[in-house]
């Protein structure tokens, strides 16, 4: 299974040392060369040492970088965020992940799923990669980091966790 993604989740994710969490979860990501050029290069200058990571993980060629065609969207979205939503529909891949809300807006507009950063937390814990303990405290490094995150999506988040959790445990006695 592949997913494409924008930015954001890829830098928060390395920050907190789980960018390995998206191979994981889902073998192949790709990243449009806009965001390669955001992540790598832009951090590598500012000297973000998530920079480095994220390279590292298309050197190792889980991380794939693709070019895309130039289209016009009717929504007005970043350039990496655009090519995200491009890359999906050329190669109908039908979830992508990305955290900020016009573009998930315009992804559903375009009939593709969109993830964020912490459905990727979510998962991780739905398949036993990190434990409710860890995934709390990921949430909390997260914003640490600027993560920026809304109340109630945080609560939310705990919640869904937590149940999560629940289960798992419930199945297991």
């Amino acid at each position: 299974m592949s997913v494409v993604t924008n930015a954001t989740p890829l830098i928060y994710l390395a920050k907190i040392g789980k960018l390995l969490l998206l191979k994981k979860i889902y073998g192949r990501v790709i990243i449009p060369e806009e965001v390669r050029k955001e992540v790598v290069d832009k951090g590598k200058q500012l000297g973000e040492p998530d920079a480095l990571i994220i390279e590292q993980a298309i050197k190792d060629g889980w991380l794939i970088v693709e070019k895309t065609k130039k289209s016009k969207l009717p929504v007005d979205i970043q350039a990496g965020e655009a090519a995200v939503l491009a890359i999906a529909k050329e190669k109908k891949i039908k979830e992508v992940i990305i955290d900020e809300i016009s573009a998930r807006t315009a992804a559903k507009i375009f009939g593709l799923t969109p993830k964020g950063t912490i459905s990727i937390l979510l998962k991780a814990l739905a398949i036993k990669e990190i434990t409710l303990e860890e995934f709390i405290d990921f949430l909390e490094k997260l914003l640490q980091h600027g993560f920026r995150l809304k109340e109630e999506i945080y609560l939310e988040a705990i919640k869904k966790a937590k149940k999560l959790d629940k289960e798992e445990k419930e199945e297991v006695e």
